[in-house]
């Protein structure tokens, strides 16, 4: 199978993936949560014209000349509305919140104001409507506020909860199974026999799914046997995973059992291997209901793989309209040379031009995939297309910020 560009094989994984189907969940519970359908407003806020200040609620047309006299006739606090009309010569002593009395149209501001028992001295006039918060400045019923698609952060269920609604319709969570295979994997803590590494991308990939609120199902390490790597793919299935990511084992080494484990469980297969550095080894196919992510077994490919592929994947799955991380622009920080037949992702600390600002991405002098320092202390992905020629530092690039 001949080798697909990264944008040929990111329109196969995302091909047939479609939102997840509509739960509706208390407003507490929702953060992180996509939206299914637009959110109305169920109330206008605020219902009523309200004082922006604490002051006086007067006429303007009785502030016009100051220093002036009004009697002060009532008060007007958040929460209790002052029934009495305010007539000529009368003001009404308010708070922030308190809805406007009948008749006033201004707040004039306590500082400008001394009060004399019932009476209170305007010192300095305000313009009509000053200090005033109109009714619907905010939002009116019926108008949607937060549509469709739109992840719910701590904003947006502020906004929610004003609107008045104490649920909401969004989809449901994605779930993911992550499996690793290999003989040579132990767990952190274990004490690593002959030939033997410590387990890690899993640890990478279950804070990738979180981030993007899905639910993660930990299949754990299956080790280099047909049947192992068979009843790991059977147990996604009886889980109900809507995807499964492997790590490792789709190669095509004499131990490499993830391909054929899924070939002989009936997945098609859409693509296996993708030109880009590093994560070349990358399959993708459909097991019923269930997309398939075979991600190379080295850590930074797995991670590389996972941000382009698995993230948007997630993102669909969960009904956001947001699906691809930003590509942005930056200057080269150091030469790079020519370019083979692969898309290159190179890990590179990202800084500020001291007399300009610009942004400056510098590659780490050392690439290989399977070095985790880099990765952890690097700030984006420096993006090269096939065959890109020999640059110099200074050049224009391609950035991918990493989010994880």
């Amino acid at each position: 199978m001949a080798l697909l560009s990264v944008a040929e094989a990111c329109k196969l994984v995302l091909a047939d993936a479609k939102p997840l189907p509509t739960e509706q969940v208390p407003l507490a519970e929702a953060y992180g949560r996509v939206l299914a359908t637009d959110l109305a407003a169920l109330r206008t806020q605020p219902p009523a014209d309200v004082s922006a200040m604490d002051g006086y609620a007067v006429r303007a047309v009785d502030i016009a000349t100051t220093p002036t006299r009004l009697a002060v006739i009532g008060e007007v606090a958040a929460g209790r509305p002052f029934e009495r009309e305010v007539r000529t010569g009368e003001a009404a002593r308010i708070f922030t919140g308190g809805v406007m009395p009948r008749g006033t149209d201004t707040v004039v501001i306590q500082e400008l104001t001394k009060r004399d028992g019932d009476l209170v001295l305007i010192e300095r006039g305000e313009t009509s409507g000053r200090n005033i918060r109109r009714e619907g400045l905010d939002f009116k019923a019926g108008e949607v506020a937060l549509p469709a698609g739109r992840r719910l952060g701590a904003r947006q269920l502020a906004l929610a909860a004003a609107m008045n609604h104490a649920s909401v319709p969004v989809h449901c969570h994605p779930r993911v199974a992550i499996l690793a295979t290999g003989d040579e994997l132990v767990p952190p803590g274990a004490a690593p026999g002959p030939g033997q590494i410590v387990y890690s991308n899993g640890f990478a990939l279950s804070a990738i799914v979180r981030a993007e609120g899905a639910d993660t199902i930990d299949l754990g390490i299956a080790p280099d046997r047909f049947d192992a790597t068979i009843a790991a793919v059977r147990r996604a299935r009886e889980e109900r995973a809507d995807v499964l990511v492997t790590t490792g084992g789709a190669s095509v080494g004499d131990y490499d059992f993830v391909h054929k484990a899924l070939a002989a469980a009936g997945m098609a297969l859409s693509f296996w291997k993708v030109a880009m550095r590093p994560g070349r080894p990358l399959m993708h196919g459909r097991l019923d209901g269930m997309q398939v992510l075979g991600l190379p077994g080295n850590p930074v490919s797995s991670f590389v793989c996972a941000t382009l592929f698995l993230v948007p994947l997630l993102r669909i799955l969960a009904g956001r309209i947001d699906i691809t991380p930003p590509i942005e622009e930056a200057m080269l920080g150091s030469a790079l040379p020519q370019n083979d037949e692969r898309a290159d992702y190179l890990r590179a600390v990202l800084a500020r031009r001291p007399e300009d600002g610009v942004r400056v991405a510098t590659a780490f002098p050392k690439q290989d995939s399977s070095m985790l320092l880099p990765l952890a202390h690097a700030d984006c992905l420096i993006i090269r297309e096939p065959f890109a020629p020999a640059t110099e530092a200074g050049s224009p690039c391609t950035i991918l910020n990493l989010q994880f």
